[in-house]
């Protein structure tokens, strides 16, 4: 049990008290905890923004190189339509560039080259390139939710009638919904995901 020492020093009718380390750190916690920023629209999407980014890089990372281009046709199933789906690299490619079409116009970035549609572009076909492409599209996702205010929020966004707060939630939501997809083509390959690993362990 560690002892507290409690020093009163007097000076010119002041006293000041020195109090034991483990008060003194819980008192400074208490402090740290009080000086924390409100939450904003900006900083409560970026959290979700984090959250999904974290699903579904986890999830890519994953799978393994060489199955990386799987899809449910190679198996054959019985009873089962899965011709022409998407495979897992695409998936993750898809995700990818559909946060650059969702994100760009809340920063006012160009799209990098070769995106012409949400399976593009044809010319990363390797894990390492592909994930490499994903964390600088959510890494664009966190620049587009720092951009977020009450005051501008409901403004228009992009084409359409989308406006920034809508861009930049949907963007998550479609993360969520096709890391859903990437966790079914991981157990199709018995590879538990990662977000459930301690469940499951």
């Amino acid at each position: 049990m560690k002892k507290k020492i409690f020093v009163v020093v007097l000076c010119g009718g002041m006293v000041t008290l020195w109090m034991g380390s483990g008060q003194h750190s819980a008192l400074g916690q208490q402090a740290a905890g009080a000086q924390e920023a409100p939450a904003t629209v900006a900083s409560t999407v970026d959290r979700q923004i984090s959250a999904v980014e974290k699903l579904v890089v986890d999830a890519a990372e994953a799978m393994p190189e060489e199955k990386f281009n799987f899809s449910p046709e190679s198996l054959k199933l019985p009873g089962g339509e899965y011709k022409g789906v998407r495979t897992f690299a695409v998936e993750v490619r898809h995700i990818a560039t559909s946060n650059y079409f969702l994100w760009t116009p809340l920063t006012g970035e160009k799209l990098p080259e070769g995106l012409k549609d949400g399976n593009s572009p044809e010319a990363l076909k390797t894990k390492p390139e592909i994930i490499a492409f994903l964390k600088t599209s959510f890494a664009l996702g966190h620049r587009a939710a720092a951009t977020l205010t009450t005051e501008n929020m409901l403004q228009p966004a992009g084409s359409g009638d989308s406006t920034r707060l809508n861009r930049a939630t949907f963007g998550v939501a479609h993360a969520y919904d096709h890391y859903g997809q990437m966790v079914e083509y991981l157990r199709m390959n018995g590879i538990v995901p990662p977000a459930s690993r301690a469940k499951s362990e």
